[in-house]
């Protein structure tokens, strides 16, 4: 093992680089052997063997090395081979090629995003969007920001601050990420009235808590789990006509949302924009990113008097969406208005792919492994919609089993996270295993390759 005194300075690990990065910025170079070399007398100092010959040669690798890793964007592409469709952990839902053009195509340049182009004077970027959601949802009005919470906080900042909103005790939900129902009407400013109990709320539970402080009725929609046996929950039309009734609106926090009803593809019914606008809610709000299958935003459907309070609040501008999100939630919701959804958006195309045809892919994909000398096998799977939708319902899927050969499956898989493209998988009875379901017909070919190489 080499003394510390052996290990080369800063500035001859420099000049040694210095051939290999000659465009490199000096301070990054720098650095990365600054980091180099004390990570090398680490090791020494803990007894590693080391090299007594060529140190200098080892150092400019491991430096660069670690300018690559540097310069490299950490956010990478991965194929999602897990079954869970809107897998939030990825990135949720992965975008259509219009939507992505379409995005490509106004970053390039200027837009017209805040410029009425037939006037010749300033314009609302709302427009671009509103015509779109009012079409597809049936609502008097719309409006758009950057995620679903902030279209609750904005709706509830705006219409309850300093008064009280009415929710169902078995909807005080904490969804992903500690988002606690409570904790935003608390920062709001406004004050949560809890009513009924866990499992059964009734209309007159709610009715029996309006006072003239009550500013909202809001519907939370359990799109994270799932309250089964001896339940109640209070239907979206009963709390409409309570609302009307008393002079008080109703707020219709779908989390997910969707355009599309699930049933026809063998899933529960997932409750749509469109039927709660026609059942009366004042407000609607769901997510861009998750059954819509757009870019993240939170959107916002209903009555025009109040969407336009909200409009008006200061935070919709601190809470407004950049001109790429808008061109891309555009192009999504011009793919629902063509119907043309199940063929262009990828979160529907992975629901509304049929069993045989997923399982001919596996086929393929197996032989494929197979003939390299892989012990694959074709498998059934159950699917998940994910992204705080569809609780415990699943899809029947096929996949490929593969066995793990001279690695753990943990080994493998964690091989296949950390390649080129990166592979998440899924492991059950000590095989990887690949869903088809979540991996498009055109990364079939990424796939096998990625596999293959580890």
């Amino acid at each position: 093992m080499p003394p510390l005194r052996d290990i080369p300075s800063v500035d001859r690990l420099l000049l040694a680089l210095r051939p290999h990065v000659a465009d490199a910025p000096h301070a990054l170079l720098r650095d990365a052997a600054r980091a180099e070399i004390e990570s090398l007398r680490g090791e020494v100092q803990g007894g590693a063997a080391l090299p007594e010959n060529n140190l200098l040669d080892l150092l400019v690798e491991r430096t660069m090395a670690r300018l690559a890793r540097e310069v490299a964007p950490s956010l990478r592409p991965v194929i999602n081979a897990s079954g869970v469709i809107i897998q939030t952990n990825l990135g949720r839902a992965p975008l259509s090629a219009a939507a992505l053009a379409a995005m490509a195509r106004v970053g390039a340049g200027y837009t017209n995003l805040e410029y009425d182009l037939e006037a010749g004077e300033r314009g609302s970027r709302n427009v671009h969007l509103e015509t779109l959601l009012r079409r597809l949802s049936g609502a008097e009005a719309a409006l758009a920001v950057n995620n679903n919470a902030a279209a609750i906080y904005l709706a509830l900042s705006a219409l309850a601050s300093g008064r009280e909103v009415i929710v169902s005790r078995g909807q005080a939900v904490e969804i992903g990420g500690g988002f606690r129902i409570p904790d935003v009407l608390r920062q709001s400013g406004a004050t949560l009235v809890e009513v009924g109990t866990t499992n059964r709320t009734y209309v007159c539970d709610y009715a029996g808590a309006i006072t003239e402080r009550t500013a909202l009725l809001l519907r939370v929609h359990t799109s994270n789990f799932r309250l089964v046996g001896f339940v109640h929950e209070t239907r979206l039309a009963e709390l409409a006509e309570l609302g009307r009734a008393r002079g008080v609106p109703l707020l219709d926090d779908l989390g997910s949302g969707t355009l599309l009803p699930t049933a026809p593809y063998g899933l529960a019914a997932e409750p749509t924009v469109p039927e709660s606008v026609a059942a009366g809610a004042d407000l609607v709000t769901f997510s861009g990113d998750k059954l819509l299958g757009g870019p993240q935003a939170g959107l916002i459907v209903g009555r025009k008097e109040l969407v336009d309070q909200l409009k008006r609040h200061p935070l919709a501008r601190a809470l407004r969406l950049d001109k790429t999100t808008i061109a891309g939630l555009e192009a999504t919701l011009l793919s629902y208005l063509r119907g043309r959804a199940t063929e262009e958006i990828p979160v529907w195309r992975m629901i509304a792919a049929p069993l045989g045809g997923l399982r001919a892919r596996a086929e393929a994909l197996a032989i494929r492994l197979s003939q390299a000398g892989a012990d694959a096998a074709v498998t059934d799977c159950a699917s998940a919609v994910g992204g705080g939708s569809l609780p415990g319902e699943t899809l029947p899927s096929a996949g490929v089993a593969l066995a793990p050969g001279p690695h753990s499956a943990d080994e493998l898989a964690r091989r296949l996270r950390t390649g080129q493209p990166a592979v998440v998988a899924r492991i059950a009875e000590g095989r990887v295993i690949f869903d088809l379901r979540t991996v498009l017909p055109e990364q079939d070919d990424a796939l096998a390759g990625a596999i293959l190489a580890v």
